[in-house]
């Protein structure tokens, strides 16, 4: 089969998810096509070199710096509702030159079509919602399941009983009839005995959007520049050269190759990130969900509830 998969841009979860799916495809021998934007393009590439990339841009969404989301999650809804117009609109073009078996979005909402197989990634049916607009919640999980059932059916990346990662975002409201439980999607799957890399005491990993991944990376360097461990920090940016800096006992890198991440996580004593869905399952696929300090993007209601139902330290 000849397949499109299109991550959303919204931090690297998304894509990273995604690796273990193409990794599957391309055993199987499909065709495989990527689309996508920035960072997450840019992982993919390196990631999939022999693939072909078409570039498609994101919903633009930026953050608030301070700690609350709800205005600037208002604001960002006229540029959410023309995004999801302009990928419909760029699907339908593109579907004009070339024929696709089947479409696998990552929470993208418009890239769908009623003549193809059209598959959505999502873990988080019901939208959460901030305690001051707790009421809109039933209105969001019903639109959201609108763009769903637009959708052939939609994986979600977790397990369906009791013993699951993603508490209610998937579980709360009644399931749309097209769902499918696939299990954790994690590119650190088959990396489980990997030997441990114990340079590092402290790997912190930074990611999100901005302008609070930089703020994250900010706090960090300011809380351990003193610190006699050693530290290494994920700056989330897979750019085309590997950066790094050296800040004492910091090392900052601009990102890792699978492997070595997997193996400076399982090495380290302590472990930062965010409580971002695909960092919870990359963390208990590698076991390491024990020893990790789970800090949620502020006023970022979906990495609240998840830090509120995995955080140890």
């Amino acid at each position: 089969m000849k397949i499109l998969i299109c991550p959303l841009n919204w931090g690297l979860g998304h894509a990273t998810r995604c690796i273990p799916l193409i990794r599957k495809l391309m055993n199987e021998g499909h065709e495989l096509v990527i689309s996508a934007d920035g960072f997450p393009l840019e992982l993919l590439k390196q990631q999939f070199p022999s693939l072909r990339f078409i570039e498609l841009p994101s919903y633009r969404i930026r953050y608030s710096s301070g700690k609350s989301q709800v205005l600037a999650m208002l604001r960002n809804v006229p540029t959410i509702a023309f995004g999801v117009f302009k990928e419909h609109r760029w699907l339908h073009k593109l579907l004009k030159t070339e024929n696709f078996d089947q479409i696998i979005s990552d929470n993208r909402f418009g890239l769908w079509n009623k003549g193809i197989n059209s598959v959505y990634i999502t873990h988080q049916l019901m939208i959460k919602m901030p305690v001051t607009l707790k009421f809109l919640e039933p209105i969001a999980w019903y639109f959201h399941r609108a763009f769903i059932l637009k959708y052939n059916v939609c994986w979600i990346p977790d397990d369906e009983g009791e013993d699951n990662l993603s508490g209610d975002l998937s579980h709360f409201y009644p399931f749309p009839h097209n769902y499918k439980f696939v299990g954790i999607l994690s590119r650190f799957q088959g990396m489980e005995n990997i030997p441990a890399n114990t340079d590092f005491e402290v790997v912190a990993i930074v990611s999100g959007i901005e302008p609070q991944r930089t703020i994250f990376e900010e706090q960090i360097i300011e809380r351990f520049k003193n610190s006699d461990k050693k530290v290494l920090i994920l700056r989330g940016k897979p750019l085309k050269k590997t950066e790094t800096e050296e800040l004492g006992n910091i090392t900052l890198i601009s990102h890792l190759e699978d492997k070595a991440l997997a193996a400076a996580l399982k090495g380290a004593t302590k472990i930062i990130c965010r409580s971002g869905y695909s960092s919870i399952m990359d963390l208990k696929t590698l076991n390491c969900l024990d020893k990790t300090e789970l800090s949620p993007t502020p006023g970022q209601t979906e990495q609240e509830y998840l830090y509120s139902i995995h955080r140890k330290l």
